[in-house]
């Protein structure tokens, strides 16, 4: 069984972090994501970016892992934006109407 790949690189720009996601989230990932967006939560920037460029996948599991730490981030008074989503992404956002609830950018 081959397992998931999901790497994360974070950058700080004055007032925001941006944690850059490239690979797959899914089940064997979603703790990795969870526990890389709590950590930087933590420093309290006024606005976190989740950079989806690189994600080439996403399951039902890391939709919703991404729901719950968009919540997360909303207790703790953090604007988390998820920003390039792939055309897939996009569609499974429109799909399930989880768009309205997650802060999509384009860039």
């Amino acid at each position: 069984m081959e397992v998931a790949d999901l790497r994360t690189s974070v950058t700080r720009e004055g007032e925001q972090t941006v944690i850059h996601i490239a690979g797959e989230l899914d089940m064997s990932t979603t703790g990795q994501l969870s526990d890389t967006v709590t950590a930087e939560l933590r420093e309290c920037p006024g606005r976190l970016v989740l950079d989806l460029a690189g994600l080439y996948f996403c399951d039902s599991l890391g939709l919703g892992t991404l729901i719950v730490l968009s919540r997360t981030a909303q207790t703790q008074q953090v604007f988390l934006a998820l920003r390039n989503p792939s055309e897939f992404f996009s569609q499974m956002l429109d799909i399930t109407g989880l768009r309205e609830g997650l802060n999509v950018t384009a860039d």
